[in-house]
């Protein structure tokens, strides 16, 4: 019976490291995606910059934002499982 519980404890830990360290993993991505973000913002309003490339960076600059939102809620919820 030890056995066991100390198999449940040591997998239920193991989960809390990973969805830790994915917390951390999409906690980072969430981050690179808003500098990118900015960054293709930026060359978007340039007026110096070719209408190809400021049409294409607020393209890219939308996606970001996408990969931002969905990076935040992964990294929330893997916080919310490893609290528990």
């Amino acid at each position: 019976m030890a056995s066991t519980t100390n198999t449940t404890t040591s997998g239920g830990i193991m989960d809390t490291i990973s969805h830790a360290a994915s917390y951390v993993s999409e906690s980072v991505q969430e981050v690179i995606s808003g500098t990118s973000k900015e960054a293709n913002k930026e060359v978007a309003k340039d007026s110096s910059v070719p209408i190809a490339d400021r049409a294409s960076a607020g393209f890219n600059a939308i996606g970001d934002k996408i990969d931002e939102a969905s990076h935040g809620a992964s990294a929330d919820a893997h916080k919310e499982v490893a609290k528990h």
